[in-house]
């Protein structure tokens, strides 16, 4: 990811729970997702600053999984691009009619293995891009939020308790919480679909 100039690898150490979560799955045919492509345009939130580079993790995702293909989606449309196997489309996740209008196009109508979401950073707006995307998952797949904010923990806590783990039940929650050296968000949830 660094590579590539992706924030995965240094600056969140992110790469070190996908090394142990996607180990077994390098030279699988699969199909990856992510919402957030890094945009550098300061005027947008989450943006990675100016000198960011869009669409460094899709690139990342690809050398590292050679059979895959890679699908990516963000709010701003002047960052989307295709690539040998990257394709990337527009998505406001906080629009859950965007979010249904993405998972409708063609190309991404067989779901998908893998789903990254590395977009806005708000509760309101991973809840609304997981719970219309979880559907799209291919059993065994998995879903990872990241950058999840430490005063936002609790209300996923209960949020997983008290909904999730009825309306999701073919699905696992867990936390990841890894040493942040002064990050306040370096916090994931990851998701498994279950098998059957």
């Amino acid at each position: 990811m660094t590579k590539y100039g992706s924030d995965k690898g240094r600056a969140h150490n992110y790469t070190t729970v996908y090394a142990a979560l996607f180990k077994e799955r390098y030279d699988q045919p699969l199909r990856i997702f992510e919402l957030g492509l890094g945009t550098n345009n300061v005027s947008l939130p989450s943006n990675m600053g100016e000198f960011g580079v869009p669409g460094a993790s899709l690139r990342g995702w690809r050398e590292l999984f050679p059979h895959a293909v890679m699908f990516g989606a963000d709010v701003d449309r002047g960052i989307l691009f295709q690539e040998d196997r990257i394709k990337t489309f527009y998505c406001d996740q906080l629009d859950r009619t965007s979010v249904r209008e993405l998972w409708s196009r063609p190309d991404l109508q067989d779901g998908v293995d893998i789903i990254i979401e590395d977009g806005l950073h708000t509760f309101e707006a991973n809840v609304s891009f997981l719970e219309e995307s979880l559907d799209h998952l291919r059993p065994g797949g998995i879903y990872i939020c990241e950058d999840i904010m430490w005063d936002c923990v609790d209300e996923w806590c209960n949020r997983v308790e008290t909904m999730y783990s009825k309306q999701y039940a073919a699905y696992e929650f867990a936390f990841v919480v890894l040493p942040d050296g002064g990050n306040w968000a370096n916090n994931l949830l990851v998701v498994q679909r279950g098998i059957g």
